[in-house]
C-alpha cells in the first residue's frame, strides 16, 4: 500500500519492539484537530492520519493539511512492511466517493490535502481514473487548495498514470521504500524498484512542472552505500522531493526492525540529499511520506508560481 509505513497501522496484540529514547509519539489534540475530527466522523469518512495513528497527526491538521486514503481498506499486495489488510476486493468501488470527498474536503478548510489509496490491482486502470475523479471534484468544490497524490505504481502501466497526470495535481508521489537490494524482501513481488523510478520519471517527461516526490524507509538493513545510489537514481530522473522515515514493526507477522537510525543520521542524510539537488528533504524517526514540512515547502513554490 502506498504512503504508509508500518508503525502507522494500529495494532495491539503483539509484543512490541523496544524503542529508543528518541521515537516518542505525542497524542494528537488542539481545537482545529478536533474540528476535523468531528467533521470526518460525521460524514463517515477516515483519513490515513487517523488508521494510520500517524504522530504528526494533529500537526498537519492544525498546519491544514491532511491524507484521505480512497478505494477501500483491502489491498491486492502484501507487502511484508505492511500490515494493511491484503485480499481481493472484486472489483468493488464506492462510485460516489469522488463526489463525497470533494464536499467533504471542501468543508474541511484545508490549504493541502494528499489522496492515497490502498493497491488496486483488480481494477482495470488500477483506480486511475477514480483518483482523476477526485481530483476534479475537490477542484470544483475548492479550486485554490493543493493536491497532491500518493499513487500505486500501477504496475507500470504509462497509460494509467496518464489519467492522473492530465487531472493535473500539483504533486505526484510514488513511494520507492527502500533500497534496491531489500526491494523483493520489503515490497511485494509486483511493486519493483525500477518499476517506481519509471513511474515517477515518466510523471516528470509528461509534465515538467508537476513535482515528484518519494519516500525512503531506513532501519531495514539496508547499508548507506545504498542509499546514496537509490538517492542517485531518484535525481537522475529528476525527483523533487524525498523523504526519510524510520521503519517500524507493526505486528510480528512483519519485517523486525535491523536499526533504530539516530537522530543525528537522519540529519546527515537530510543535509546529504539536499547537496544532491532535492528542492525539499523531510527527513527524521517520525517523519512520514505525507509529513507536512514538504506541503509547507510545495505550497510556497506552488503559490509563488501562481504569483507569476
Amino acid at each position: 500500500m502506498p504512503g504508509l509505513l508500518p508503525s502507522e497501522v494500529k495494532k495491539k496484540d503483539h509484543k512490541k519492539q523496544p524503542k529508543p529514547a528518541w521515537i516518542k509519539m505525542r497524542p494528537p489534540s488542539g481545537e482545529k484537530y478536533l474540528k476535523v475530527k468531528s467533521l470526518l466522523k460525521d460524514l463517515k469518512l477516515s483519513t490515513v492520519c487517523q488508521e494510520a495513528v500517524c504522530p504528526n497527526m494533529a500537526e498537519c491538521w492544525a498546519g491544514g493539511t491532511a491524507t484521505v486514503m480512497l478505494l477501500g481498506d483491502t489491498c491486492t499486495r502484501g507487502c511484508r512492511f505492511c500490515a494493511v489488510k491484503s485480499g481481493n476486493p472484486k472489483g468493488v468501488v464506492d462510485e460516489k466517493e469522488p463526489q463525497k470527498m470533494g464536499y467533504a474536503i471542501g468543508e474541511m478548510n484545508l490549504s493541502y490535502i494528499v489522496l492515497t489509496s490502498v493497491d488496486r490491482d483488480d481494477l482495470d486502470d488500477g483506480g486511475a481514473q477514480h483518483f482523476a475523479d477526485t481530483i476534479c471534484e475537490i477542484k470544483k468544490k475548492d479550486p485554490k487548495i493543493i493536491i497532491e497524490v500518493l499513487t500505486s505504481d500501477f504496475q507500470g502501466n504509462t497509460d494509467h498514470v496518464l489519467k492522473l497526470i492530465e487531472a493535473q495535481p500539483h504533486v505526484f508521489a510514488q513511494n520507492i521504500e527502500t533500497v534496491e537490494r531489500l526491494t523483493k524482501k520489503v515490497r511485494d513481488r509486483r511493486a519493483g524498484y525500477w518499476q517506481t523510478l519509471k513511474v515517477l520519471e515518466f510523471v516528470k517527461s509528461e509534465s515538467p512542472k508537476t513535482y515528484t516526490k518519494t519516500s525512503i524507509m531506513l532501519g531495514l538493513g539496508e547499508t548507506d552505500e545504498e542509499v546514496r545510489k537509490t538517492l542517485r537514481d531518484l535525481r537522475e530522473i529528476g525527483c523533487d522531493v524525498v523523504t526519510f522515515g524510520q521503519y517500524l514493526q507493526p505486528t510480528r507477522k512483519q519485517l523486525k526492525v535491523e536499526e533504530f537510525v539516530t537522530p543525528e543520521k537522519f540529519q546527515s542524510w537530510k543535509a546529504e540529499a539536499e547537496q544532491m539537488g532535492f528542492l525539499y528533504v523531510a527527513s527524521g524517526p517520525l517523519v512520514r511520506s505525507s509529513y507536512k514540512a514538504g506541503e509547507y515547502f510545495i505550497k510556497g513554490v506552488i503559490e509563488k508560481q501562481r504569483e507569476i
